[in-house]
């Protein structure tokens, strides 16, 4: 007996397998385009797959007549429902396709000044078949990133947004902004940028450049207003669920110290030469408990300060009323006169 329920975005029913419609609802829920670029973007985003869609150039024809030069801009009876039935063909099979486990998943991603868009396929033989498609509206700190941010940005969305299908499977990410490819070896790069990078690490990619004329499906979800659908998705996060999964676990830079400072334990681990250097730096440190201090080469005494503590103490210092939003080589220096101190202060 079959059971109604959900597997990884495809309903399984009575009927058998079924596409879930969230997979599909950002393209379903598209609203009729309201103007030649939104026509001529949504024709690209069909086109791409017009070889699975019977008699596409018949039934796109009045759509494509609104491409015409000094053709004023009506988009009549007949448009409307070339518009419909061609959404309709791109939400159904054979371009949707229920993932097979065996072959490499593809990623297509792009952002654009306001929104970013992803669409998750396979290729079966030489035809790409969509999973599922996915757009998001930026909010108003994300529309301020540099174009390499956003692009990155859509990348890190997708594969939060997939992830389910992506642990543990070869993903090959297609993208228009050919830097993202050498971010992987650079490590001068901004905060932002190389924490995106870490978090990739989790998954098996390989990253290849697609030029922006035949990025079409990617470059079309990510121009969507469709607040309908968009509102609805949790924002852009920029991290992963379980990437804090084991912060609790982590220790303090200073947690050795303190140890050997409170209740006289070395750790094991510590080979000859370290535990010389451990004894040389504890000169330098005293416990009074619950804090742990060291003294600088001023001779001032500051105390640890664990890395929870941190942002808290650098928005004193620099964001509020008597920080002076100075730069960061004062800021730095006026968190030293403050009395605290951790090694990556500077």
């Amino acid at each position: 007996m079959v059971r109604e329920g959900i597997v990884l975005g495809h309903k399984i029913s009575s009927r058998g397998i079924e596409v879930d419609q969230a997979k599909v609802e950002v393209i379903k829920d598209l609203p009729p385009p309201l103007n030649v670029k939104g026509v001529r973007s949504f024709l690209g985003h069909a086109g791409f797959y017009r070889r699975f869609i019977k008699d596409f150039s018949k039934i796109s024809k009045p759509l494509s007549s609104l491409l015409v030069k000094d053709v004023p801009f009506k988009f009549d009876e007949a448009c409307l429902h070339a518009f419909n039935l061609l959404k309709e063909k791109l939400i159904t099979a054979p371009v949707i396709v229920a993932p097979q486990w065996d072959i490499s998943f593809e990623l297509m991603c792009d952002a654009s000044d306001y929104a970013v868009g992803a669409v998750l396929g396979q290729h079966h033989g030489k035809l790409f078949h969509v999973i599922y498609y996915s757009s998001k509206v930026l909010n108003e700190n994300q529309v301020n990133y540099t174009t390499t941010e956003k692009e990155l940005l859509a990348v890190v969305y997708a594969l939060e947004k997939f992830r389910p299908y992506l642990i543990g499977s070869k993903v090959i990410v297609f993208t228009d902004h050919s830097a993202l490819k050498y971010l992987l070896k650079k490590g001068d790069s901004k905060p932002r940028l190389l924490r995106w990078m870490f978090l990739l690490q989790e998954f098996d990619l390989e990253i290849k450049d697609k030029k922006g004329v035949e990025n079409v499906v990617a470059d079309h979800l990510s121009r969507l207003c469709n607040t309908k659908v968009t509102d609805k998705e949790a924002a852009i996060r920029g991290e992963f669920p379980d990437e804090k999964l084991l912060a609790v676990s982590e220790f303090p830079w200073f947690a050795d110290m303190a140890n050997f400072k409170a209740i006289g334990i070395i750790p094991e681990e510590f080979n000859t030469q370290q535990r010389k250097k451990f004894f040389a730096d504890s000169r330098h440190f005293y416990w009074d408990d619950p804090y742990l201090f060291k003294m600088g080469s001023d001779g001032l005494i500051r105390r640890c300060v664990a890395d929870d503590e941190i942002h808290s103490i650098m928005w004193h210092c620099h964001n509020s009323p008597c920080g002076g939003h100075h730069s960061g080589l004062r800021t730095a220096s006026k968190i030293l006169q403050c009395g605290f101190y951790w090694p990556t202060i500077f």
